[in-house]
């Protein structure tokens, strides 16, 4: 299962895949992961070492190069001028509408606040956002879907129980707006990063 940064790159993989690929291969592709691991292209999605594997045994190292070039439909990394800090310019349409959208909610906007500088458990996000539990509880459990929150850490409780702290994966955002084209860029937190199989073929 995906995490993070990844889970979000994922939520456009298979439509793009069939945009860079011949019909013929991905239904190659597909009939191969059903018979190596049981699961159609769809679902590889959430597992995307899964489809690196089967474009190896296609490919052999070019499949590099078609990994590049299907990641850079949805988005490309770039460290900003003088400094080491990475950025990802989101240019798939349906990533850049979870962005907006979650942004353009003052909720959801508390929330990757709060969660931009430190982890926390859901409660005390709810808490420190002063938001209602289930329509709080429904909005991160969405984010969460959609890749902005990842897991970092848990604590226990009392009674033994381990309950997952999350934080956002990235720590910053620039939306840009010249006429109607919108642009999204979002710098990536460090540990989104190290966990990211995806992120290393899209440094530019």
């Amino acid at each position: 299962m995906m995490i993070g940064v990844d889970n979000l790159i994922s939520k456009s993989l298979v439509s793009v895949i069939q945009d860079n690929l011949s019909e013929q291969t991905i239904k190659k592709l597909d009939d191969r992961l059903v018979e190596k691991y049981g699961i159609t292209l769809r679902q590889a999605a959430e597992d995307f070492q899964k489809i690196d594997e089967v474009l190896r045994e296609f490919f052999g190292e070019g499949a590099v190069g078609i990994e590049r070039k299907i990641f850079e439909s949805i988005c490309t990394v770039s460290k900003a001028k003088n400094t080491d800090e990475e950025w990802m310019t989101i240019k798939d349409s349906n990533i850049s509408k979870i962005v907006l959208a979650t942004f353009g909610d003052e909720d959801k906007k508390k929330i990757i606040s709060v969660l931009m500088n430190e982890s926390h458990i859901v409660s005390e996000v709810l808490e420190i956002c002063n938001l209602p539990q289930t329509s709080g509880y429904r909005k991160m459990n969405s984010m969460i879907s959609d890749g902005l929150l990842t897991v970092d850490g848990y604590i226990t409780t009392t009674d033994g129980k381990k309950v997952n702290k999350y934080s956002s994966i990235f720590e910053n955002i620039k939306i840009d707006i010249v006429r109607n084209d919108i642009t999204v860029k979002v710098k990536i937190k460090t540990d989104s990063v190290k966990n990211s199989l995806m992120i290393p073929l899209l440094r530019n």
